[in-house]
Order: C-alpha cells, then structure tokens, then sequence
C-alpha cells in the first residue's frame, strides 16, 4: 500500500511555508489568531478552487466529508463557512497579493531563456489586455460598473514568450482600459503588445520616449499621412508595409514621430488587419505575427475564470473579491512552477484538470502524467451498434 502523500500535499511541496511566512508577517495576518491562520485559510481556498468547488459552502462540504484526511492536507481539522468566509472578508488581500508576486519572481527565474512564440526575438515580448468579471450591483454596490450592473476588472500584462503573468491590477469595472499604462513601469526594448482599446498617442508615445516598442490595431477613425511605402510578398499575408505621420492636429501634437503601419491579411479569419507599431527592424510578418501572440493573455483570462473560480466570488467585500483571485493567480503559478520542475509535457489546463480529480490519491504527481492519455482512445469495437442504432 502506498504510504505517500496525497497528491494535494503534494503540490504545495513546491511553495516556500517561510515566503507565506514573511508576507503574513508584513500585515500581521494572523494577529491574534488561535488555531485558522492565513495558511489555513489558504489552503482552503486553493483545495476548493483546484477541485472545482462551486462556493464556500460547497468547499466546507467536501472537507467535512473526507475529515480524517485532512491532517495530511495541513488543513488539520475542517472548519465552518462562517469561519472560512470571516477570514475572507477581514485578512488583508495583500498578504496573498505579495505571496502571489513572490511565487511569479519563482516561475520567471525557472522560466529564463523559455520562448513559446512563433517569432524568435531576443527582445521582452509583453501582452497587455483586461477582463470584466460581472457581479450582481445589489450584492455588490462599491463595483458600480452601470446603471443596473456592477463589475470588477483585472488588468494584466502577461510575458508572451512563458504566459508568466507580469504586472496584474484590479479595478472596479469603470476604469478604462487605457489607464493601466500609466501603471506599467516600461522596460527598454520591450514590446508591448495590446488591442485597440489602449490606443492613445500621448501614451504611446512616452513608450517610444523609454525606447520600448508598442504594437497594436489601428481604429476606425485612424487618420494619418503616408510617407512612402516598403516592399512586401503579398504571398506572405502582408499587403502593405508604409511608413506614416498622424493627420489630426491634436492627434499629431501627442505623437509628432513617424510611425509604420502594416496591412495584413489573415487567411483563416478572411479578414484584413491594420497593425500600428514603432518598431522599424523587425519585418512586417513577425509584426503581425507577434500580434498574433496576444492571444496567450486571453488563454489565461480563460484559464483563470474558467477553471480556478472567479467567475463566482465567495465573498461580497472588496477584500474577499482580491482575497480569491490573489490565491487563484497563485494557483495558476504553482501549477506553472509544477510543470517546469517535473517537467510534464501536458498544457495547465490538462494538469489543472488531472490534479482536480486526484487530490486525495497518494500516487506521485509525476507518475500521473506518465500515463498515456486515453480520452481519445477508441474502444476496440467502437463500430459495433449500440442499442440506440437501432
């Protein structure tokens, strides 16, 4: 018989209790606190969102139903909702903020030298996008987003070449997307990459100030002069590569450099793409193609909501709200930390999803991920009728 340990204790082998330690200490977490501390409350939370549990009282549930084990979770005894839910509206969210951006300084020194991109670029390549996450305006009246809905946004700028994410902001759901680059702190020959909605000269024209590079879709309403054109292999998907100067008067005032402007056109999507950047080395299709990328940050907003549980909060506080998607973005880390250490060639979703339905077993986690995959195994006389063929 296995003596092990289970594969829930197992996972947070891979997080430092003294980091946790050091950032409850910072805000006094667990002052006057006698038995449910903070890395209780914590493990709690990260077991009800690695097992899909759907609300508090759900998680509580499934803890008093597999009571004896939970000694060997470091959980120790099961606790109330009342008690879980307290923790959640009063311990300061930025106790599991800290620890989050601790375990992401863990995963990008693991992850140095990693490049999951099409375009082989030595530069910092940085996603930049938001997601609104709707809550109820009764439940939920500090998030006023409109008249009859509340929101709240989390703002996240996510390394392309790792998915590590870099810089992550919550906001209620009023706070315009293009606010967040006065937050970011721009690092030279980056680029950042984001959609139309961060469209402001001014702006984008202190990134070209820091020698850092922006790419991003043109709008609508994109008025500009064209100064002469480069040649492009319409065979590639690019259809024109100009160099351009903004027409408006206010719109020229906020941004007076030249800019280069890429037509592409994208054959699965048959739809034509304008790109607007300040980079003038790379070619136009890595342009195109590191746009292309961006895709990764709307992976993890996915990731994050569909499976780590911040499409429902178990809280109504600002705090509980932080609290949760502090320790989901944990979560997604650890899980980023595992993959690396072990090696495991599987995506996190399907290690989220394999670790969801073993957390109790005793079976090394490695060993899990060794097994060949059988979902898409056909049985042996699949072409046989069933009875409904009938």
């Amino acid at each position: 018989m296995n003596q092990g340990k289970y594969v829930f204790a197992q996972i947070f082998q891979f997080v430092s209790h003294n980091d946790f330690n050091k950032c409850v200490k910072k805000y006094n977490g667990d002052y006057k606190v006698k038995q449910f501390s903070c890395w209780k409350q914590f493990l709690c939370m990260s077991f009800g969102q690695l097992t899909h549990r759907e609300s508090l009282s759900d998680t509580i549930m499934c803890l008093k139903a597999n009571s004896k084990k939970l000694y060997h979770l470091g959980i120790v005894k099961a606790v109330d909702k009342t008690t879980l839910s307290r923790a959640n509206e009063k311990r300061d969210w930025h106790i599991y903020q800290e620890f989050a951006l601790t375990l992401i300084k863990q995963a990008k020194h693991l992850y140095h030298g990693d490049n999951q991109l099409e375009v082989d670029v030595e530069n910092n390549i940085f996603a930049i996008d938001s997601s609104t996450v709707d809550l109820c305006l009764s439940v939920y009246p500090w998030a006023r987003f409109r008249k009859k809905k509340a929101a709240v946004k989390l703002h996240t700028m996510i390394d392309a070449k790792t998915s590590i994410p870099e810089f992550i902001f919550i906001s209620d759901g009023k706070m315009h997307d293009v606010k967040v680059l006065d937050l970011i702190t721009i690092i030279p020959d980056s680029f950042y990459v984001m959609d139309r909605a961060y469209i402001d000269f001014e702006r984008l024209y202190k990134i070209h100030q820091s020698k850092a590079f922006f790419i991003s879709r043109t709008k609508k309403t994109f008025s500009y002069k064209r100064m002469y054109s480069a040649k492009v292999d319409k065979s590639s998907g690019v259809l024109c590569d100009q160099t351009v100067k903004l027409k408006g008067y206010i719109s020229a005032r906020k941004y007076p450099g030249k800019l280069r402007r890429i037509k592409y056109f994208d054959k699965k999507k048959n739809k034509k793409l304008d790109f607007l950047t300040n980079n003038f080395e790379l070619s136009a299709l890595n342009i195109a193609l590191l746009y292309k990328h961006r895709w990764y940050i709307e992976l993890f907003f996915k990731w994050i909501k569909q499976h780590l549980k911040i499409k429902a909060f178990w809280g109504t506080s600002p705090n509980a709200v932080k609290t949760q998607i502090w320790i989901a973005i944990s979560i997604y880390t650890i899980v980023l930390i595992l993959k690396k250490k072990l090696k495991i060639e599987q995506s996190i979703y399907e290690i989220l999803q394999v670790l969801s339905v073993n957390a109790f077993d005793k079976e090394p986690i490695y060993e899990l991920f060794n097994k060949p995959i059988l979902q898409n195994v056909k049985e042996q006389d699949y072409k046989q009728l069933s009875l409904f063929d009938l």
